[in-house]
């Protein structure tokens, strides 16, 4: 773990609020990007940005979504991302986004479609690029940083033997196994009042005649045609468009057996991290149809849910770049980061859905009252055997004291139930909590590589006596006062529990505890894959 990627701050911008547009015609997404933390440093900081787009000013463009490829797996993995695309697209159309449909090579089918018509007619935008209808390659931004994989292959990742038999049977079906596509695939509706286009020049002149500054891409694929094509994203960047990425509805051509020798997946990660760095920011496709981010099945990645709902120590902004920078980039972890309604803290939308496909829950809430069916899902997964990792406030979590909405239940016990803590309450704030190794733990995989003593901004919490089945592992003491527990592991039923009262925003400006947590983090999920996936019916 390299600590110089945990002392990091997180930023979190928010736009200015736009009172001249209607809420109706408001998308209102949260764009992620990496800042350099000083020129030079080759160290990012994750930012995460409220952007509210009026939704006229707003365009779609589908890359590539072809109904066939010559790498078989990419063809599989454009087949499981068409639905959820499609509802995508449904979504945004409904609210006025303008939708560009943009399978290269591809126009004959559409001569007479009304949508590909509207993307002729577009009159010669008066700023139109000198090179808008060439592919892109590079920008200067990117010229700082190292690409992250090697596509030299083309990036077939397809079996031999498969790929040999899929060219034989496109072959067969009169189509070039080299560049087999004919069309868009038809699970992805075009409408009359869409656009399709594979034309840089006809795509800008649209975008300028509507008035359009935001542009969404998403499709096929991201290192090379979404970043590469006359409308892709370096193009729309350079040229002055407020343009994102929906970082999971795409995917990349990287072959595992090339530098860096990750995953498919995690090679999409690299791809998207670079994108962040040096191109553009991403969102998500949740953000605009509800519910959790898109996954491929094939991602087989363990999936961490971290429920966030606390007003007391930012864990809000320091748990989102936790996330990203040891659960997703050093652990290679799936991380779903679900924050409370803006309006109502005793809610967290999307909850109960996410914990079906959690391998783990991160709990960081403060006297929630949840609505009934989202705490019956928090139960029903922990009766499944799967693991916890809770923070601070989350010995209180479900804990609202009786003031919590109609239709809402609690946990009051929660603490001693499942933590197997006993708070009640905490020591005054000022004088700072010395952390120490309890010495019947010294040897936990938990602490690996955490040096102690280290010391904690938080007030000390009053956790003694745990529970029997409780262990022990970090300590720590104020003057003149007893000395308690701050971190433990415990068992509920079959689920693995690590619990720490730490977790102030100082704390994670601390190496020590970050890499605590990541521990605890690995520590959970050991063997819990197979537990999970088997509770959750999958």
């Amino acid at each position: 773990m390299n600590p110089t990627l945990l002392v990091l701050t997180l930023t979190i911008l928010h736009a200015p609020v736009a009172t001249e547009i209607d809420d109706a015609d408001v998308i209102r997404l949260v764009a992620r990007s990496r800042a350099e933390t000083a020129a030079d440093s080759g160290t990012f900081e994750v930012r995460e940005t409220a952007v509210r787009w009026n939704s006229g000013e707003t365009a779609i463009i589908v890359c590539d979504m072809w109904d066939a490829h010559h790498c078989l797996n990419a063809v599989r993995r454009v087949t499981e991302l068409a639905p959820r695309m499609n509802q995508v697209l449904e979504s945004a159309r409904s609210r006025g986004v303008l939708i560009v449909h943009a399978p290269s090579s591809c126009m004959e089918p559409y001569n007479d479609h009304p949508a590909r018509k509207r993307a002729q007619a577009a009159p010669r935008a008066a700023n139109l690029p000198k090179d808008i209808g060439d592919w892109c390659r590079q920008i200067p931004s990117e010229e700082k940083g190292k690409y992250p994989i090697d596509q030299t292959d083309g990036g077939e990742d397809d079996d031999p033997a498969e790929h040999k038999s899929w060219h034989e049977r496109l072959a067969a079906m009169g189509r070039n196994p080299k560049s087999p596509w004919k069309t868009q695939v038809d699970v992805l509706k075009i409408h009359d009042e869409d656009a399709i286009s594979d034309s840089g020049v006809e795509i800008w002149n649209l975008l300028e005649q509507r008035g359009i500054q935001n542009v969404i891409l998403l499709g096929v694929h991201t290192n090379m045609c979404v970043l590469g094509r006359p409308f892709g994203l370096r193009q729309m960047a350079k040229n002055g468009k407020k343009v994102v990425l929906m970082r999971d509805m795409t995917d990349t051509m990287y072959n595992p057996e090339r530098a860096p020798f990750v995953s498919h997946f995690r090679g999409t990660d690299l791809i998207v991290e670079h994108i962040e760095k040096y191109v553009c920011p991403t969102i998500t496709s949740d953000q605009l149809v509800g519910g959790a981010a898109f996954t491929f099945e094939g991602d087989v990645r363990p999936r961490v849910v971290l429920a966030i709902s606390e007003d007391e120590y930012k864990t809000n902004e320091t748990l989102p770049k936790f996330a990203v920078e040891v659960l997703e980039t050093q652990l290679g972890l799936r991380a779903t980061v679900l924050q409370a309604d803006s309006n109502n803290g005793h809610v967290i939308p999307g909850l109960a859905a996410a914990l079906e496909q959690a391998d783990l829950l991160f709990v960081s809430i403060r006297r929630r009252a949840l609505p009934a069916d989202d705490l019956a899902a928090v139960r029903s997964y922990l009766a499944s055997g799967r693991p916890l990792v809770a923070i601070r406030t989350a010995s209180h979590a479900f804990d609202a004291r009786g003031k919590g909405p109609a239709g809402h239940a609690e946990w009051p016990t929660f603490d001693p139930d499942v933590l197997g803590g006993n708070y009640k309450g905490h020591h005054g704030d000022g004088p700072k909590t010395k952390v120490a190794t309890s010495t019947a733990s010294a040897k936990q995989p938990i602490l690996a590589g955490v040096e102690t003593p280290f010391e904690s901004s938080g007030s000390l919490y009053k956790v003694s006596p745990l529970a029997s089945s409780a262990t022990p592992l970090l300590v720590g003491s104020i003057p003149g006062q007893p000395a308690e527990p701050v971190a433990w592991t415990n068992k509920f039923g079959k689920s693995r529990v690590f619990y720490t009262s730490l977790g102030h925003s100082d704390d994670f400006r601390n190496p020590q505890f970050v890499r605590l947590l990541g521990n605890a983090v690995s520590w959970a999920l050991e063997n819990a894959r197979s537990t999970s996936r088997t509770a959750a019916g999958n």
